[in-house]
């Protein structure tokens, strides 16, 4: 999917949560991109986030960021099983 397109969902998403306040809509936002966006969908918005963030709101760059936090995280656990 092109990044333009997941910007816009990302920030649809968000758009709808806004009115709950900042830390809810991106706790929202997180939990909606974690719950049905496809892992590369989520892996490439995690990496536009990582590059800048160029055309997120603010709370959708609070979500994608936590969402990048939890991936780390996941990932230095599974190296520390090893």
């Amino acid at each position: 999917m092109s990044l333009d397109k997941l910007i816009y969902m990302a920030n649809q998403i968000g758009k709808f949560f806004a009115s709950q306040g900042t830390e809810k809509a991106a706790a929202g936002t997180a939990d909606h991109i974690k719950k049905f966006w496809d892992p590369r969908m989520r892996a490439q918005i995690i990496a536009h986030l990582k590059a800048g963030g160029a055309g997120l709101d603010p709370a959708v760059r609070a979500a994608i960021g936590s969402l990048a936090d939890v991936k780390f995280e996941a990932q230095r656990q599974e190296t520390h099983k090893q």
